[in-house]
This record gives structure tokens, C-alpha cells and sequence, in this order.
């Protein structure tokens, strides 16, 4: 079965954020961005019913902005649909996490829980890690 990864974002987050990963990790064909609320005449539940009729027959992954926004809420209504993951809290470090090895897994559910789990180490406060390890070469 073929997967795709839809990156949603209000604004231009997705697109950005797309474009920072090629630029990492080059392009990849089956991630693509939905910038919604670009324009006055844009209709969220329409772009999406489309976009899930465009992937039915794929393992659909869809990572939106933030949790509880409108875009994520929007997709939330397919989540028992089968081979569908939702993600909230699009971010760097998943996407170059999770897109690496996506391709290669049967267990993509799996592979989120880790990939999330991974990339929480890369947030962090830089004043507060740079103070504890010169504290540890110190001692």
C-alpha cells in the first residue's frame, strides 16, 4: 500500500516547514503541505474531504500544527478510518525523524510513538543546557 505524509498548518507552517525538511533531507514525492487559511475563500472541510478522497486508498499520515486547532479538529473526523495516523504539534525534529524511516516500516504507529519520543530530547532550553554542562566540565 502507498503512504503519504500531509503536513497541515494555519498559514504557511506546513509549506515552511516542508521546505526546511527537503532542504535536510531532500525531496521526498510522498510528503506534501496544506497551508490553509491562505486566502478569504478558503473552506477547510471542503480542502480536507477532498484531500481523503485523493488518498483513500493509501496508509494516510497527516501531522497538523496544534492540537485542538482547526485544522487538526477538521481531520479528526476520519480518525477510524483505517490506515489513517493524525499527529498534532508539526515540528523539525519528528518530520526528520519519522519521514528517514517511514518508508522502510510495517508498524508506522510504531514508529510515531518512537519518532515522538526521540524528538522530545531536541527541545530544549539552550541557557539552562549550556549552564549544566559547563557546571559538569567544571566539576
Amino acid at each position: 500500500m502507498d503512504r503519504k505524509i500531509i503536513l497541515a498548518s494555519h498559514g504557511k507552517f506546513a509549506s515552511g516547514i516542508l521546505s526546511s525538511l527537503e532542504l535536510i533531507c531532500g525531496k521526498n514525492e510522498a510528503i506534501s503541505a496544506l497551508d490553509c487559511y491562505i486566502n478569504e475563500n478558503f473552506d477547510l472541510k471542503k480542502t480536507i474531504d477532498q484531500l481523503m478522497l485523493e488518498n483513500e486508498k493509501k496508509e494516510l499520515i497527516v501531522v497538523t500544527d496544534l492540537f485542538g486547532g482547526s485544522v487538526n479538529n477538521e481531520f479528526l473526523r476520519y480518525i477510524k478510518r483505517p490506515d489513517f495516523y493524525l499527529i498534532a504539534g508539526l515540528n523539525l525534529p519528528f518530520l526528520i525523524e519519522f519521514s528517514t524511516q517511514f518508508a522502510n516500516t510495517d508498524k508506522v504507529s510504531e514508529l510515531i510513538l518512537q519518532s515522538l519520543d526521540n524528538c522530545k530530547e531536541s527541545i530544549q532550553f539552550c541557557n539552562e543546557s549550556f549552564d549544566k554542562e559547563v557546571e559538569e566540565e567544571e566539576f
